[in-house]
């Protein structure tokens, strides 16, 4: 008899702990969500979106080459097929001003389009270049600024035809690299232990010790250049000042989870969205006091990894297996129902 009773306590402790624990993550649902999911024909990871001066025609791109093209605000998306011979590459970046844009890759590839993509020229670069392309942001009239995934920074202002150097030294393989829009950058280490920032006129990068046990995942820039970080275990935490190691408490968006948060974006100055493994998505409407998760969206098969807003109105999640997520405002029919 003590034995079936020791039995009983012991199942009367796991269901306590997992009655807590789902107590702990039971998050209010969004009122509505407004993320639709768009088809498109492709099973590869889609990473980065960028629309032209028409705000109907816009390209995505993804591992192996997948370049996409739509013309009709991003409802609907159509394949580019580009020559690039045997060799499969991964498209990491692609940016436009205007009808001018860039697509750079691994292992090292460099588009660039002045006709919002009707025709691309492959650029050659470097075999000396340090490590491969991995970000590229177009600033218009010919230049734009590329970044390679060991922190190397440069800058071109002839279409391309020759770069030049911004840091005098890459700080190691990186996990990410963020850019903000007066030009500083962020990058986290692989390991991520540590990260790494520079400033427009610095002449290399300055290292930073992370704040917590945690190792970081992803770092990157918000509303007023507000700096942001995600670190293991479903941490995240806002800079507290323009102080490279200043930052506010450690917010914990989900608590009593170990979901892995993967990235950051702010829709408005007070709506931040959060994207994470497993269709993960999460957002706060008071600048990240208070947190509430969007459920309509957890059936989607993908991992979400990367929310870009290009504007309070326009905003997609990038995911594995060529998920995409379209944000559509809410009408004034759904916000009275909501």
């Amino acid at each position: 008899m003590s034995g079936l009773v020791r039995t009983l306590q012991k199942v009367l402790i796991i269901c306590g702990l997992a009655v807590l624990l789902v107590g702990c993550s039971n998050l209010a649902d969004v009122s509505y969500n407004p993320w639709k999911q768009v088809n498109l024909p492709t099973d590869e990871a889609l990473v980065d979106v960028a629309f032209t001066d028409d705000p109907q025609h816009g390209w995505v791109v993804g591992s192996r080459a997948t370049l996409f093209e739509t013309m009709d605000g991003g409802k609907s998306w159509q394949p580019y097929e580009l020559e690039l011979g045997e060799e499969k590459e991964s498209f990491t970046s692609v940016s436009f001003v205007g009808q001018e844009g860039w697509v750079v890759g691994r292992p090292s590839i460099l588009l660039h389009t002045e006709d919002g993509g009707e025709h691309w020229t492959r650029i050659a670069l470097s075999e000396k270049l340090p490590g491969s392309p991995y970000s590229i942001t177009a600033l218009g009239d010919d230049e734009a600024e590329m970044t390679t995934d060991v922190g190397a920074i440069y800058r071109t202002d002839d279409r391309g035809q020759t770069w030049h150097a911004l840091v005098q030294d890459a700080v190691g393989v990186v996990r990410n690299i963020s850019r903000s829009p007066q030009g500083d950058y962020i990058a986290v280490s692989a390991r991520g232990n540590f990260y790494s920032t520079w400033h427009p006129g610095d002449e290399s990068w300055q290292p930073h010790q992370r704040n917590s046990s945690r190792r970081l995942q992803n770092m990157g820039y918000g509303e007023d250049d507000r700096r942001w970080l995600i670190a293991r275990g479903g941490q995240i935490q806002f800079s507290a000042s323009d102080e490279p190691e200043d930052w506010d408490e450690v917010i914990y968006p989900e608590p009593g989870t170990s979901w892995g948060l993967l990235d950051v974006a702010y829709r408005t100055p007070e709506e931040i969205w959060v994207s994470g493994g497993s269709a993960n998505l999460l957002v706060s409407f008071d600048g990240g006091e208070t947190w509430e998760k969007d459920r309509k969206v957890e059936d989607v098969p993908s991992n979400f990894y990367k929310i870009v807003f290009l504007n309070a109105e326009k905003g997609f999640i990038l995911g594995d297996r060529g998920v995409l997520l379209r944000y559509e405002p809410p009408t004034e029919t759904a916000a009275k129902e909501a």
